[in-house]
């Protein structure tokens, strides 16, 4: 839910907006830092500035106990490995010397839980950090471990979940374990709330870990989606995030629900017609022709409400984040952790990884602050990209090295994460 807070106006001396100290801190407003304003019929909106830091997406491991359709794997040949404990430490270290402390988040492109040391990997950030999450497919989380994270204080845990039975989750995750995953995370709620109830401090309602569903929606199994949110809430689940698929394999492209609202969504402007609805039902026959109507213009808005909000935006640089690799790499986003290749329409589209540098060998702050990095973030923060989503008609749009506008590697303009197609929790 959108957080939404009523604050009385003050001014300085020179007629200039006071805001709260937190709001400052929260959003790195510094001086010299930029951000991106967002202004609509209902008002303005401030992004993250591009100096702060405020989440880290830390990959303890690529290697997986799954082999899923939708695996970013079928579209890379990466080397495989685990983050060692001179690594995390120096990722820490990194963190303490930071002006705010960032949470941190286990994730990437593997299974945390896989990890050997991933208990004392979560230990050792709720020392070092005020907020830690971690997803995982749930396989391995076994009523000991989830006894642990528990115990631990992990604050969110996302699982991923791409069908509501047996049968459709094994037609995506390639093996008949649903009914297990469904036993932890009843184990897991069970264990919460007795530790929540035995603490007078708690509730129901501060019971830790919160749980998030992570849903990758395709053709094969979007029927599953309005039972996947029951299962969900009766597991005690209060966050769902769900995803199109990127499209690693030409099967999985057929599977995609994006294929007629990527070239839409990727060329709105200021100049384009805007569609101003009301809320009202998306269903049959009135779904089907408030989507065609929506075709015709380039900007739509239901209750005023932007619905190109997410549209030529990068959502990893706007939350103020950085992605670092099992083996220390640092990058702008998860996306460009690792090399690897998706369709983007009928065109095969080659992803190289981009790294700002390895905290084996420089200081995290040193990396974050660098004047690169800073260019970069500034650069994906304006977005003067070319519209590779919208045209995808040239040999630049299949790869992120150079587009027809001429920025270099890594460019932006085919990127699904930047069009609001491809998200992560």
């Amino acid at each position: 839910m959108t957080k939404t807070s009523i604050l009385k106006i003050r001014l300085d001396d020179q007629g200039h907006l006071i805001l709260p100290n937190e709001l400052m801190d929260q959003y790195g407003l510094f001086d010299g830092a930029e951000v991106r304003l967002s202004e609509d019929s209902l008002g303005f909106g401030l992004s993250q500035s591009t100096h702060s830091l405020a989440r880290i997406y830390l990959e303890p491991t690529n290697l997986c106990n799954l082999d899923c359709r939708t695996c970013m794997r079928h579209g890379w040949e990466e080397p495989l490995g685990r983050m060692d404990a001179a690594t995390f430490s120096r990722i820490l270290g990194g963190v303490a010397a930071l002006p705010v402390v960032p949470e941190l988040f286990f994730g990437g492109f593997g299974e945390p839980l896989s990890h050997p040391d991933i208990l004392e990997m979560v230990a050792a950030a709720k020392h070092a950090v005020p907020r830690v999450e971690l997803i995982t497919n749930g396989i391995l989380l076994t009523p000991e471990i989830s006894a642990a994270l528990i115990q631990l204080g992990l604050d969110r845990l996302w699982v991923s979940i791409d069908g509501a039975t047996p049968e459709s989750y094994a037609d995506v995750r390639l093996g008949s374990e649903l009914p297990r995953v469904i036993s932890n995370l009843e184990a897991l709620r069970s264990l919460k709330y007795q530790a929540a109830s035995s603490d007078p401090r708690n509730g129901p309602g501060q019971a830790r870990p919160r749980l998030g569903i992570a849903f990758v929606a395709m053709k094969r199994n979007l029927k599953d989606l309005p039972q996947v949110i029951d299962l969900g809430k009766r597991l005690g689940a209060d966050t769902f995030s769900i995803s199109n698929v990127l499209a690693h394999t030409p099967e999985m492209l057929e599977e995609a629900l994006y294929q007629g609202v990527s070239s839409d969504t990727g060329v709105a402007t200021e100049w384009s017609p805007r569609l101003l609805f009301p809320r009202m039902e998306f269903a049959g026959e009135i779904g089907r022709i408030l989507a065609e109507s929506s075709k015709k213009g380039g900007s739509l808005a239901i209750a005023r409400q932007d619905m190109n909000f997410g549209a030529n935006r990068c959502p990893f640089v706007e939350k103020a984040s950085m992605s670092v690799r099992w083996d220390g790499a640092v990058s702008p986003c998860l996306a460009l952790l690792h090399d690897h290749e998706n369709h983007l329409g009928v065109r095969r589209r080659r992803s190289l990884a981009y790294s700002m540098g390895n905290v084996n060998q420089l200081p995290l702050r040193e990396i974050w602050f660098s004047e690169a990095y800073l260019a970069l973030r500034e650069r994906i923060l304006s977005f003067d990209f070319s519209f590779c989503t919208a045209c995808n008609s040239c040999d630049l749009a299949d790869s992120n090295q150079e587009d027809c506008f001429g920025n270099v590697a890594p460019t932006c303009g085919g990127c699904l994460w930047a069009q609001g197609l491809i998200q992560c929790p």
